[in-house]
């Protein structure tokens, strides 16, 4: 029977599992993440940790926890785990791939709508009184069907988008990581970021790419925040280099209310929701469970990314 930290309630009652799995399963209250101090403290004689993307694993939290031998990230990425020291101490890592593909891949396509045809600007009109009437030059945005989409990283949640686009006529491009991005940017006229976080894609799109996209053309990330370099994407947008932006990722998340790109132009930004639906994440918690009871019996991960015994 081993101690386990889950960092916040979570939808599916992934605790139940682990108990039922005879792990003694502590988890920690409050909707808000839990600070290094007291993530340190709370975890500091368990063996499997349950964290979410806003908890920062890297050697300092191990040297205090030194009983983990199994991490699960409810989330599909792991950049917020330091990966290569988790496999220097030969401790288990698992993430929650698959069951938020499609949900994300809904929302990706939900904000290159709300986007292109600026409904939270309407929808903001008519709260407001700014709507008068049927107006033929009011709220003028971009055609969909027929567009050029280019999907920068095409994995499963970029192949999901990709399925969506197909349905209403759009031309699809995709970027690899070997693919050189300008001349694709030239020819898109909607680009959606769906690539893993790492070194080599950090700032992805900075003053180059944006200044290399159509004037007419809107960027979407709903991957992570730091893929763009948010200083060069607001610069972009107050210049009119690009038509708009929607972001479901910023950095840092949330953004305060007096944040500089906040005040940029013909820009939609969520917070954080791509996978916010009821089963999506209901299947990442106890998916992230499961990762964990296997690790602690000794097994495999089910969904592990760095398995100790390889």
């Amino acid at each position: 029977m081993a101690r386990v930290v889950i960092t916040r309630p979570l939808p599916g009652a992934p605790e139940e599992l682990l108990r039922s799995a005879g792990h003694r399963t502590t988890v920690r209250d409050g909707v808000m993440p839990p600070s290094p101090d007291e993530l340190r403290t709370l975890a500091a004689d368990a063996e499997g940790l349950l964290c979410l993307l806003t908890e920062r694993v890297d050697a300092e939290l191990l040297d205090a926890c030194p009983s983990i031998r199994a991490i699960s990230n409810m989330a599909v990425g792991t950049d917020n785990i330091d990966l290569e020291e988790c496999r220097r101490r030969g401790i288990a890592v698992g993430n929650t791939p698959g069951v938020l593909t499609e949900a994300t891949a809904d929302l990706t396509f939900a904000l290159l709508l709300a986007c292109a045809r600026r409904i939270i600007e309407a929808e903001a009109a008519v709260r407001t009184g700014e709507w008068r009437t049927w107006e033929p030059g009011g709220w003028l945005g971009a055609d969909v069907g027929g567009a050029t989409l280019l999907i920068v990283g095409a994995g499963a949640i970029g192949t999901a988008v990709a399925r969506r686009a197909e349905g209403f006529g759009m031309h699809v491009l995709t970027a690899g990581r070997d693919d050189e991005l300008l001349p694709l940017l030239r020819e898109a006229d909607f680009v959606s970021l769906h690539t893993p976080l790492t070194e080599a894609t950090r700032g992805m799109i900075g003053s180059t790419e944006l200044a290399g996209m159509k004037q007419t053309a809107y960027l979407i990330n709903t991957a992570r925040g730091d893929l763009v370099d948010q200083d060069a994407l607001r610069e972009a947008l107050e210049l009119k280099l690009i038509a708009g932006a929607g972001l479901d990722v910023t950095t840092p998340e949330p953004l305060p209310p007096d944040h500089p790109l906040l005040g940029a132009p013909n820009l939609v930004v969520l917070p954080h929701i791509g996978s916010a639906s009821t089963s999506a994440r209901v299947a990442m918690a106890q998916l992230a469970a499961g990762n964990l009871i296997a690790a602690l019996a000794g097994d495999a991960m089910p969904n592990g990314v760095v398995d100790p015994a390889a």
